[in-house]
């Protein structure tokens, strides 16, 4: 049975350092460091952190109706099954070097290099502005439902799969393997370069020279706006696109379906020139 601890305040260094079986209700946390680290089976509930590195070197912490102060910052690091639900995170560099994240119905309102190395993530409903960086060499994530702003988002993520997603993100999915987005808005120049295994299934893209050096690339009923030109410069793909495409530069191999393209551009460049085969299905006259 856990104790609890409740309707109080903590200062200073390491108030609550290397408690176990503790479950903590409406408790401040003020200006300090540390003051849960080391811990183990850990449930907060309506509390306050405004001291730096709240939770590192934890197990199993469920954290839920919280406030993260912009204080908080780098507030979880180096731990393992972290659940996290109905929780407002306004601290940057929120997670790193984590294995097993849960969060739902979280906002991250300073999301910069946020979700570092971190392994087996699950998000529901989850919020983030200014992520820069978010999910760099993440691996084994599962997303439904994310609302992100930020820039180079998933940088060198592996495994993932993200499902009812706003993206409003330059140079998201860099360098990324086996990568599955469906049902899902991406904004933002140079979408997935580098990538291998990319899929993208019922979405919509926007943003120029999107898709290049990416190996083994598969779209499925995808569309893409006025913005996505110059398309798959050197990649390797199988692309169905159910609208028009401003432009496509120099594709290595494969296959591109789309309504029309405007411009279709093979110079001296071009790798293996009439090895990709590309299908005009609805051109406009």
């Amino acid at each position: 049975m856990k104790k609890t601890i409740s309707n109080t305040f903590y200062e200073g260094e390491r108030p609550l350092y290397a408690s176990s079986d503790l479950r903590i209700e409406k408790v401040k946390f003020y200006p300090g460091e540390s003051p849960v680290k080391e811990s183990r089976n850990i449930e907060a509930c309506k509390c306050e952190f405004m001291s730096k590195y709240p939770f590192w070197h934890n197990e199993n912490t469920v954290i839920e109706d919280c406030l993260f102060t912009v204080y908080s910052r780098a507030a979880i690091w180096y731990s393992k099954n972290i659940r996290m639900i109905n929780t407002l995170v306004e601290a940057p560099k929120m997670f790193r070097e984590i294995d097993g994240l849960y969060l739902e119905n979280v906002r991250l309102t300073n999301a910069g290099e946020c979700c570092w190395n971190c392994r087996g993530v699950t998000l529901r409903n989850v919020e983030a502005k200014g992520g820069d960086y978010i999910f760099m060499n993440a691996e084994d994530i599962e997303i439904d439902g994310f609302k992100l702003q930020g820039n180079y988002s998933f940088q060198d993520a592996r495994n993932v799969v993200v499902r009812n997603a706003y993206l409003d993100s330059k140079d998201a999915f860099w360098k990324t393997e086996n990568v599955t987005v469906c049902d899902s808005v991406i904004t933002g120049e140079y979408l997935g370069w580098h990538s291998k295994n990319l899929r993208l299934i019922n979405c919509k893209i926007s943003g120029t020279q999107p898709l290049c050096y990416a190996a083994g690339l598969v779209m499925e009923n995808c569309e893409m706006d006025e913005t996505a030109d110059l398309c798959f410069e050197y990649s390797t793909l199988n692309a169905e696109v159910n609208s028009p495409i401003v432009s496509v530069k120099n594709p290595t191999s494969g296959n591109i379906t789309a309504h029309s393209i405007g411009e279709i551009i093979i110079d001296v460049n071009c790798r293996y020139p009439g090895d990709c085969q590309i299908l005009v299905t609805k051109q406009i006259c």
